[in-house]
Formats: C-alpha cells, sequence, structure tokens
C-alpha cells in the first residue's frame, strides 16, 4: 500500500491557500503535516478528501484516485462535526453504515470502543445506572453509613431513569473522544487526523497516544496536522511543514535532526556559573535556579565549556547535549521564512520607491524643456 499526493495547489480570487504539495508514503507510519496557522494544512486534507475542489493536483491510494466514498477511510476532523440535538449511539450506527458496515457490525465496534475509550456511560443509560450506584455506594462507605443506613438514605431519594445522551451534553473532551470513535470504526487502513489532542485533559491524552501506538503497531497510515509538537515527535518519522501555503522543511525528521547536529545544550549547576558561560560565549537561551539553556556551535564548543565547569570546581547536576526538538526546529524555519520574505518585501518597496523617483525625475526633466 502507498499514498501519493502530487502538486496539490488552491487559489481563492489572488489568495493562494495552497502551494504545489507534494509527499508520498510507501509504508505505515505517521506523516506529520505541520505549519502556522492558516498555512493551509486544513485546506490540503480537505482537497485529499475531495472535499474541497482541487485547482491542481493528484491524491493516489495504492496507485488509483483517493475516493473516500470507496475507500476505508478515517478522519478526525479539527471543528466539531457531531449533531448537537441527536442521540449520540444513533450517529454512530449512522456514521457506521455509511462505511458500509451492517447493523449488527456497527455496533459490535461501537462496544469495543466506547469501552477502549471510556465512553460507555455516555452511550448506554444501563452502565450509567450501574456507575451511579456504585458511586453512592462509595459515597456512603465514606460516610461511615451501614447497609440499612445506605438504603434508607437512597430510598429518599428519587430514583432517575437514565435516558441516552446527545452531543450537546457532552463535554468537548468527551465529544472528541466519540469522533475519534467515528474515525476508527471501519477499521480504516489510512487515518487522517487534525488535532487529535484538542479539548483533551493529560489522561485523555495519553489514552489517544496508546490507541494511537496501537493503531501504528497494526501496520496503518495516518496523517497527523497538530500543534502538539512533542506529542507529533513522539510518533512521526516523515515531516513536513507549510508557512503562508508554502512548504518550507520536508523530509525525515531523524535525518533533518542530525542536518543539524547536536546544538543544543541542558544544563544544571549549584553554582552561579555566569561568569564562566560569558567567558566561553555561549549563547543563553534561558536560565533559571541554575538550571540553563543553551545553544553552542558543537561538541566542541561543548566539551570546552565541560572543561572550564571541572576546572572551576562546578558541580554538574545534568550536562546533556542533544539535537534540536521539532519544536526549535519548526520555530527556526519560520523565522528563516518569514525573515525571507520580509527581505523580499523590502527589496520591492526599495525598486518600486526608485522607479517612482526615477518617473518623477524624468517627468520633470521634460516639464523643464517645454517650459525653456
Amino acid at each position: 500500500m502507498s499514498l501519493e499526493v502530487a502538486h496539490l495547489s488552491k487559489k481563492y480570487g489572488e489568495k493562494t491557500a495552497l502551494e504545489d504539495l507534494s509527499f508520498t508514503m510507501e509504508k505505515p507510519g505517521v506523516y506529520a503535516l505541520l505549519g502556522t496557522n492558516g498555512a493551509g494544512k486544513t485546506t490540503a486534507i480537505r482537497m485529499m478528501l475531495n472535499m474541497l475542489q482541487r485547482d491542481s493536483g493528484t491524491v493516489l491510494w495504492n496507485g488509483k484516485p483517493l475516493d473516500p466514498e470507496t475507500c476505508n477511510v478515517g478522519y478526525l476532523a479539527e471543528e466539531r462535526g457531531l449533531y448537537p440535538k441527536y442521540e449520540l449511539m444513533d450517529q454512530l450506527i449512522y456514521f457506521g453504515m455509511l462505511r458500509g458496515m451492517d447493523k449488527e457490525t456497527v455496533k459490535e465496534r461501537i462496544a469495543y470502543w466506547a469501552k477502549r475509550l471510556e465512553v460507555e456511560e455516555y452511550l448506554y443509560p444501563e452502565v450509567a445506572l450501574a456507575m451511579e450506584k456504585q458511586r453512592e455506594e462509595e459515597e456512603a462507605r465514606e460516610r461511615g453509613l451501614t447497609g440499612l443506613e445506605a438504603k434508607e438514605t437512597k430510598g429518599s431519594r428519587p430514583v432517575k431513569k437514565k435516558k441516552p445522551q446527545k452531543a450537546d451534553q457532552l463535554s468537548k473532551g468527551n465529544q472528541q473522544k466519540i469522533q475519534f470513535m467515528i474515525a476508527l470504526l471501519s477499521d480504516p487502513q489510512l487515518i487522517i487526523l487534525d488535532e487529535p489532542m484538542s479539548g483533551l485533559d493529560p489522561v485523555n491524552t495519553d489514552l489517544f497516544r496508546e490507541i494511537i501506538h496501537e493503531e501504528i503497531e497494526k501496520g496503518k497510515y495516518l496523517i497527523m496536522s497538530s500543534h502538539q509538537m512533542a506529542t507529533v515527535e513522539e510518533f512521526c518519522t516523515d515531516i513536513l511543514i507549510l508557512n503562508r501555503s508554502k512548504v518550507i522543511l520536508q523530509g525525515n525528521l531523524n535525518e533533518i535532526k542530525k542536518s543539524y547536529g547536536r546544538i543544543f545544550l541542558s544544563l544544571k549547576v549549584e553554582e552561579d556559573i555566569a561568569k564562566i558561560l560569558a567567558e566561553c560565549g555561549a549563547q543563553v537561551l534561558s536560565e533559571k535556579e541554575g538550571e540553563y539553556e543553551l545553544r553552542v556551535s558543537g561538541d566542541e564548543e561543548a566539551n570546552a565549556l565541560l572543561s572550564r565547569l571541572i576546572a572551576a570546581g562546578v558541580r554538574i547536576i545534568r550536562f546533556d547535549l542533544r539535537e534540536p526538538s521539532l519544536h526549535e526546529i519548526f520555530v527556526r524555519k519560520v523565522e528563516e521564512a518569514q525573515a525571507a520574505l520580509h527581505g523580499r518585501m523590502e527589496e520591492a518597496g526599495q525598486a518600486s520607491f526608485h522607479d517612482h523617483t526615477q518617473a518623477l525625475s524624468e517627468s520633470g526633466e521634460k516639464e523643464a524643456g517645454r517650459n525653456v
């Protein structure tokens, strides 16, 4: 299996939303589609899925045009796509059957993912009742009530019948879980995730990470778009960074990191080393209570600094020379692209000013000649 995206472009009038995007996935894994806000990531995804008409370009899955109506593709959109006033179970069955599954198979898949994603209480009223009963029993034990007292207390409360939940009754994080479930219901081979961790607390973020790892182990092809660089870095093998609709960096993440070298140094000491750092010329990126983030030219400068610290009797807690993180690479490439753009704009402005001045000068000379 393979995915091939070639020369995708999109304009809205004179505004370029995406310019000549190309990449390939020849084996399972995670491809990271990254970029600044408004760079064209979501536009690219929608064009790949035929949700948005392309001005140019092709998308091939196993050598044939990718068509979500005939290809088994899972898609988790960045924005909420649930019907707020409809019951969740009805929506899940509906979306599952749209993917070509029969109703019984859909229900089996819903049961599996409801348990895996810990949302059974929102889909099955009997589970919600059982969980409420358990909470009441735990509350009674904490209050030190006997079995009879607990029953009397419970009996004094009106019994509420649980109803199936609707989308607008869920928190943002739980809605994200339901949408993730919809993306995975049909067991797709190609999965596209647009900001998958949006709205999740740390516990559920870890849950999503576990599931994504499981899908990778199953040999799935994943495209992930996210602003959470640490999370992306955990999964991805190849990356593409967009800025102002253009690709500014593309390739294997490990190879990209190696090309920068080990230029970042994390340092923790128990003494004040400001004077030593100044003498060595190390670039201090941040400092807090003896913890430093430095930028160095490479191993030689780092080793020279280490020798100075040891010679000065400094107690070193941590000395970690490393390659740049994806976050640091992203920021650097975007800054370079922005600086290059501003430089071109200044050159264009100076050229325009020069042409305008020359035109005024020539006009003045002609007027003077006529006066003579």
